[in-house]
């Protein structure tokens, strides 16, 4: 099956389509770093259960149980079915890091330091990869590649035409992380937890949705041709030779 079509996240780099471009390409790697809407909520709900509870009882024993039950329940929902539960962890680390800054000062809204600061790092890093020409959305390829098995995750380097296009997705990514930063830190300064507890929700997967929206109409529209025995579409076959 030769012709260029997505396939959902999780399914077996043999059972997909073969893209025909590089945008085809890109948009199954993609799909594979990002996650999905599931992704992205397994990430955010266990530190928001933690938060919401916290700014309504201020009881620790409550607020880590909310969080600590919620991650339970996605977990058993992934080993249910057979799934990857890389999200559900990230959403334990999000939430203990949240925890931790939350019940040193006392105060809700420091909770939500962490991924203000977080968003304002991978913004200006974002943006300097793509000034150096290491385009992060091209690392999050690299991450997904079959050839990272063996080791090397940077060979959509050596394809010029995917550094262009991940040059130009990425900028994508420094908009979400300015966006976050935007709207979230006044808010933080004011200290308004009921804003904040609505924009983390609002600027999570819903604007990564839109972000991916916008990444994948960019791809859709991109029509560069990659040839069939381009190596970004081969499967490993074993070491690679020293670069």
């Amino acid at each position: 099956m030769s012709r260029d079509a997505d396939a959902p996240a999780g399914t077996p780099e043999a059972l997909r389509p073969v893209p025909t471009t590089v945008e085809g390409l890109i948009r199954q790697r993609l799909s594979d770093a990002l996650g999905g809407i599931r992704g992205s909520l397994e990430t955010t709900l266990p530190m928001l259960a933690f938060v919401i509870s916290w700014s309504i009882t201020q009881d620790r024993t409550i607020s880590l149980g909310a969080a600590g039950v919620l991650v339970v329940v996605l977990l058993l929902a992934r080993l249910a079915s057979r799934s990857s539960v890389q999200f559900v962890v990230s959403g334990v680390f999000a939430a203990a890091i949240a925890a931790f800054f939350a019940l040193r000062s006392g105060n809700a809204e420091d909770a939500f330091l962490p991924g203000i600061l977080t968003s304002l790092a991978y913004g200006v890093a974002a943006a300097l990869s793509v000034v150096l020409r290491w385009p992060l959305v091209g690392l999050m390829i690299g991450a997904t590649d079959p050839a990272a098995r063996e080791g090397d995750f940077t060979r959509w380097r050596r394809n010029p035409a995917a550094v262009r296009v991940c040059s130009r997705l990425t900028l994508v990514l420094v908009a979400v992380y300015a966006i976050r930063v935007a709207i979230m830190g006044p808010l933080y300064l004011a200290e308004n937890v009921a804003g904040l507890t609505v924009s983390k929700v609002v600027l999570g997967w819903p604007l990564w949705a839109a972000a991916v929206a916008l990444m994948g109409a960019m791809l859709l529209r991109g029509q560069t041709p990659i040839d069939p025995g381009d190596e970004l579409l081969q499967e490993p076959a074993g070491p690679y030779p020293p670069r």
